[in-house]
């Protein structure tokens, strides 16, 4: 199983709210449908093929759907979202720190099966991925959600 981080991201949020919000897919929804008129053509697009439920993500690919369920919870430290219908076995780790009373410090790391022949070719796309989920989750309007 092969690896690939995220560079540690601060969060201006404490992190109870955080975890809260992380660890239940739905709040993403309620997020994105506030705020659906602010966001870009393309995104709008990308984001008619997903769907969110209490305990799953839900996205609609070439492959068919991939489908991301929170596997483990670590209040309120780490949450895990493992490929439950995917055409490669793989799974999403976000760790969360407290920095204080108002930071949390955010690590997310994807873990998956990589066939040694294509590892090569794959890995420099799924390190930027990694790296651009952990700046996207920092950007997040927890507060909000």
């Amino acid at each position: 199983m092969s690896t690939y981080k995220s560079d540690p991201e601060v969060i201006n949020c404490d992190i109870a709210t955080v975890y809260s919000k992380l660890s239940n897919p739905t709040s993403f929804q309620h997020t994105i449908e506030a705020n659906i008129d602010k966001l870009p053509d393309e995104a709008k697009k990308n984001l008619e093929k997903v769907t969110f439920s209490d305990d799953a993500i839900t996205i609609e690919s070439p492959m068919g759907p991939i489908k991301l369920a929170v596997a483990e919870k670590v209040e309120p430290s780490k949450i895990t979202f493992a490929a439950a219908q995917a055409p490669v076995n793989f799974s999403l780790v976000i760790n969360l720190e407290k920095v204080d009373e108002a930071t949390t410090s955010s690590l997310t790391e994807l873990e998956l099966d990589v066939p040694a022949f294509i590892k090569a070719m794959v890995a420099p796309q799924l390190e930027k991925g990694a790296k651009q989920f952990g700046k996207m989750l920092a950007m997040l309007p927890y507060k909000d959600m």
